[in-house]
C-alpha cells in the first residue's frame, strides 16, 4: 500500500462491482481499491430463484471471487461525500474516487396489501419466500405476479419443487419472444400444473387472496411479486444528480453528471442522451468493463506524456470494449489477470 497513489472506493459487490474491482486492480497497479458491501458474500440473483425454492445455492464467498489487491470492507454506505464514503457504523472511507455499484433490489408493490407479497428479488427475499413455502399446508394456492424472465423462472423452480402446492402465474409469459418460444414456454408451463392467468391485472393482495382487475378474487396462500426491480437512494441522499427512479445519473463515459470523481456501473445508473437499459446481465457486465477509469489525477502518474489531471485520454477507459454476457457468473481476479 505504500506505492499507491490512488484509492477507489467500490459501493457495491454485485455482477458490476466486483467486475469493476476487478479490472480496476487487474489494469492498474498502483491503485488501491476497497470494496464496501452489506455482506461477506456475493449473491447471484439469477439463482435466487433456486434459493427460494431450496433446489441449488445463490451465494459464494466475496474472497473467492476479488482480486487479491481488493480490500473487503463488510458494511452499508450511508453517504457519498466529495472524497469520502460514510458507513453505517459512522466510520469515513477517505477516497480519490467511487464507483456507484449499488445495484438494484425489489421493486415497491404500490397496491392495497402490496406488503404480504413475497420476493426473489434480493437474498433476504428469497430466503423469506423459502420459510414461508415450506411452511404452506398441501394443497395451498401460490401465485405468482409477473410473467417476466423472474416470475417464468420462479414459478417453474417452485413447482418442481414444491409439487404438493396449486400454482398461479399471472401475465402473458414472454411477450416479445418468437411465438414458437411463446408456445413452448406455455407448454412447460402447463406441463408443471401451472395456470397462466393473462390479460389480467392484480389490483390487491390480503394473506388469503388475490383481487383481479376483471373483479375476479383469487385464493392465494402465498403470493410472490415478480414485477420489476427498484434501487436504493444512497446517490438521492448523497445529493448527486438522479433521474426519477433514483438512478444515478451518468453521462457517456459513466461519470456522474454532478460529481466527475463518480462513476456509476449497473442496474443504479441512467445514462444521459440513452434509451431506458434494463436491469439485467448483460448491461451490469458491459457498464464495469466499460466504465471510464476513475482517475483523472491517476492519469498523470500513469501516462504523464500522454494526458492531463481531468483528461478523457489513455487511462480514461479501463478497456476499448465489453464483453458478450455469455454466463451470469461474475470474472474472478485470475480471469480479471488474463
Amino acid at each position: 500500500m505504500n506505492n499507491t497513489r490512488f484509492h477507489v472506493v467500490v459501493v457495491g459487490a454485485g455482477y458490476a462491482g466486483v467486475m469493476a474491482a476487478n479490472r480496476l486492480l487487474s489494469e492498474h497497479p498502483d491503485v488501491a481499491a476497497t470494496v464496501v458491501n452489506p455482506r461477506s458474500v456475493f449473491v447471484e440473483r439469477t439463482r435466487l430463484h433456486q434459493h427460494a425454492a431450496a433446489t441449488g445455492s445463490a451465494t459464494h464467498r466475496l474472497t473467492d471471487l476479488l482480486h487479491p489487491r481488493a480490500e473487503l470492507r463488510v458494511g452499508t454506505a450511508l453517504r457519498i461525500d466529495d472524497g469520502a464514503v460514510l458507513l453505517g457504523d459512522g466510520s469515513v472511507l477517505t477516497c480519490d474516487a467511487v464507483v456507484y455499484a449499488v445495484g438494484s433490489g425489489p421493486a415497491r408493490v404500490d397496491i392495497p396489501g402490496g406488503e404480504h407479497a413475497h420476493s426473489v428479488s434480493d437474498l433476504e427475499s428469497a430466503s423469506t419466500l423459502h420459510t414461508a413455502i415450506e411452511a404452506l399446508p398441501d394443497g395451498a394456492a401460490v401465485t405468482v405476479v409477473g410473467a417476466g424472465f423472474t416470475g417464468i423462472e420462479t414459478v417453474t423452480e417452485l413447482a418442481a419443487a414444491h409439487r404438493r402446492h396449486r400454482y398461479t402465474l399471472v401475465g402473458d409469459p414472454g411477450p416479445d419472444l418468437p411465438d414458437r418460444t411463446r408456445r413452448y414456454l406455455r407448454h412447460t408451463l402447463t406441463g408443471f400444473g401451472i395456470e397462466i392467468l393473462a390479460g389480467v391485472a392484480v389490483t390487491e393482495i390480503t394473506d388469503d387472496d388475490v383481487h383481479l382487475d376483471d373483479g375476479t378474487e383469487m385464493p392465494s396462500d402465498l403470493t410472490v411479486w415478480a414485477g420489476g426491480f427498484s434501487v436504493p437512494d444512497l446517490a438521492r441522499r448523497s445529493g448527486l444528480d438522479v433521474d426519477a427512479s433514483g438512478r444515478l445519473r451518468v453521462d457517456a463515459t459513466l461519470r456522474s453528471t454532478s460529481r466527475s470523481n463518480v462513476i456509476g456501473v449497473g442496474d443504479a445508473v441512467s445514462i444521459a442522451d440513452r434509451p431506458y437499459i434494463r436491469m439485467s446481465c448483460r448491461p451490469r457486465f458491459r457498464s464495469a468493463y466499460t466504465a471510464p477509469a476513475p482517475c483523472g489525477t491517476y492519469c498523470r502518474v500513469a501516462t504523464p506524456s500522454n494526458c492531463r489531471s481531468g483528461s478523457p485520454r489513455s487511462a480514461s477507459r479501463w478497456v476499448a470494449a465489453g464483453p458478450r454476457c455469455s454466463s451470469p457468473r461474475p470474472t474472478t481476479h485470475h480471469a480479471a489477470r488474463r
